[in-house]
C-alpha cells in the first residue's frame, strides 16, 4: 500500500450503498487517475463483489470474520473477500467494536488470505495494543469526534502525536471529522500516514470536488 493514504468507508449511508457505490466508487477512480494520489475505499460486504468489479482502486471490506470456511452462518470469511476482489478489510470500528482475541484472530484470517489489515482503534493506548497484532495499519479515531464539525486534527492534534510515539512512522492513519484538504495537511505534519474519513465525502453534494480538496493536503 502506498504512502500517505486517504481512504474512505462509505459506511451504511444510501449515498455509498447499492448502485449509488459503484457511483461513488468510480468517483474516487476517477480522482486517483486525474491526481494520481492513493486514494482506497471500504464497502459493505453486499456491495463489495460490484465495487471491487467496477474500480481498480483498492477496495476494503467494512468487516470480516475469523471463521474458515464451514458452517457459519452470517459471517464473512477471509478467503472469499479475497476472492470477490478485495484488497483488504476494516476491523475494529467504532461502529462494529471487536474484542481483542477477536481481532488477533481475525488479523490473522486476513493475513493468511492475502488481505491488507487496517485497526481501529479509539485511543493511542488501545491504538499501542493492536498493533501488537501484526497489523498493516491501525486508525486511530476518537469516537466522540466521529462524523463531527471539528477534525481530530484541530480539536486534539496531540492524540496524532501521541499516537505516532506508540505505533510508529509509516503505519498510523487517523480519523475524526476529517473532511477538508487543511485536516490532511496537519495530521501528516504531526506523522500520521494517512487519513480515515467517511461522510465528509460520502454525503456530500459533490464528492468529487471534496475529494480533489481533500487530495491537495497529500502534497
Amino acid at each position: 500500500m502506498n504512502l500517505p493514504l486517504i481512504i474512505v468507508n462509505f459506511k451504511a449511508f444510501e449515498q455509498g450503498t447499492g448502485a449509488n457505490a459503484v457511483k461513488l466508487a468510480k468517483i474516487h477512480q476517477r480522482v486517483v487517475e486525474e491526481t494520481g494520489a492513493n486514494i482506497a475505499i471500504a464497502v459493505n460486504s453486499l456491495d463489495l463483489a460490484a465495487v471491487c468489479n467496477s474500480v481498480k482502486i483498492p477496495v476494503f471490506a467494512q468487516h470480516l470474520d475469523y471463521v474458515d470456511y464451514g458452517s457459519h452462518t452470517g459471517h464473512f470469511v477471509a478467503e472469499h473477500v479475497k476472492e470477490v476482489g478485495a484488497f483488504g478489510t476494516l476491523l475494529n470500528h467504532a461502529e462494529y467494536p471487536l474484542e481483542g482475541e477477536t481481532i488477533k484472530r481475525a488479523v490473522q484470517r486476513a493475513r493468511a488470505a492475502g488481505l491488507f489489515t487496517v485497526v481501529c482503534a479509539n485511543t493511542p493506548e488501545r491504538a499501542r495494543e493492536v498493533a501488537k497484532y501484526d497489523v498493516d495499519m491501525v486508525a486511530v479515531e476518537p469516537p466522540e469526534l466521529i462524523g463531527g464539525a471539528v477534525s481530530v486534527s484541530k480539536a486534539n492534534p496531540e492524540i496524532i502525536e501521541q499516537a505516532v510515539a506508540l505505533v510508529g512512522s509509516g503505519r498510523l492513519l487517523v480519523g475524526a471529522g476529517i473532511k477538508t484538504a487543511d485536516d490532511v495537511r496537519i495530521a501528516l505534519s504531526l506523522g500520521a500516514s494517512g487519513v480515515l474519513l467517511a461522510s465528509g465525502v460520502v454525503k456530500s453534494d459533490d464528492p468529487y470536488s471534496v475529494l480533489l480538496d481533500l487530495v491537495s493536503g497529500l502534497k
